[in-house]
């Protein structure tokens, strides 16, 4: 297991880096000068001051070679020095502290909802195989899995305002007791639910046809205890592969649930970023955002052998 455990972060060291190359790239060779981007939005003829723009593309240490500012990034990213905003001032650390816990609370109790509504519906989905429940909740899943989130958002508030007329727009960050977090919590775990409902029923279908469940059932044990003793541990694996999808899922939809509903978030100040061309926001949001799936797809990987010791063996 500790063998198995150290080659798996072997493998992953390598993997942030070449994240970090890419990213760091993008922003490099990306869509212009970011400091000539920035003051083109300001009064008077800054942007078109050669001079003015090479002092301070120069104090931002922008004109240096690629690799050097890259090396300088890295070093300083080690250190958790993300730098400074070049909109703003403000330490790109303490923003992304701010903003982090927001994004971090609703992907969590995304995925715990995903949990506890997927799992049940997809075992019963593949229980009740071929019958119209089992057409019910897959062609629920498939309908909800079509909806994209940047189009779910503005439908549900408008519907919201439509049945309950009295009601205030769900629009701010009160925190998870907040009653405005039902709705940007439900479009976000639309997807996550789709796939894990599909998933769990194709494992327990895939399970039903194996014979200690066939001895199970043949002893007269009643479905419950079947259902938990026989079936649940097995489909736990394929399962959990999904993590890394819904990982995924959930960082691209907290970018459209938090713009529509006005959750200051991760997904909120990548877009502000984006549109301001601050690229030091935009690195650490990115460079963030996917340490989050490459860690949920790391933490995969060492759960594997707990669930099933022959997945080290064969790693």
């Amino acid at each position: 297991m500790l063998s198995y455990a150290l080659k798996r972060l072997l493998l992953w060291i390598p993997s942030v880096l070449l994240v970090l190359l890419a990213v760091y790239a993008l922003a490099f060779y990306g869509a212009g000068d970011p400091i000539k981007l920035i003051f083109l939005r300001e009064p008077g003829g800054i942007a078109f001051d050669p001079a003015r723009l090479a002092a301070i593309r120069e104090q931002a240490g922008l004109d240096r070679p690629f690799f050097i500012q890259f090396g300088d990034y890295l070093w300083r990213v080690l250190h958790f020095d993300f730098g400074n905003s070049l909109t703003s001032g403000r330490s790109v650390a303490r923003t992304i502290a701010a903003a982090a816990p927001v994004s971090i609370q609703l992907g969590l109790l995304a995925i715990v909802l995903t949990a506890i509504v997927a799992i049940p519906l997809g075992v019963i989905a593949a229980l009740r195989q071929n019958t119209a429940v089992d057409y019910a909740i897959l062609g629920s899943a498939l309908f909800f899995y079509a909806i994209p989130a940047y189009v779910a958002g503005p439908i549900l508030m408008v519907l919201l305002i439509v049945i309950l007329p009295g009601g205030s727009v769900p629009y701010g960050w009160g925190g998870l007791l907040d009653m405005r977090v039902i709705l940007p919590l439900i479009v976000l775990s639309m997807h996550p639910i789709a796939l894990i409902v599909r998933q769990t029923r194709s494992a327990v279908i895939e399970v039903l046809s194996e014979d200690f469940v066939r001895t199970a059932r043949a002893k007269g044990l009643p479905a419950r205890k079947v259902v938990t003793r026989h079936i649940l541990r097995p489909i736990l694996t394929p399962v959990l592969t999904q993590l890394g999808l819904i990982m995924i899922t959930l960082v691209n939809g907290a970018v459209f649930v938090e713009l529509v509903f006005g959750l200051p978030g991760l997904g909120r100040l990548a877009i502000q970023s984006l549109l301001n061309s601050d690229y030091p926001v935009i690195l650490a949001v990115t460079l963030i955002a996917s340490a989050l799936v490459m860690v949920s797809n790391l933490v995969i990987d060492l759960a594997y052998p707990l669930l099933d010791p022959r997945a080290a063996e064969r790693k």
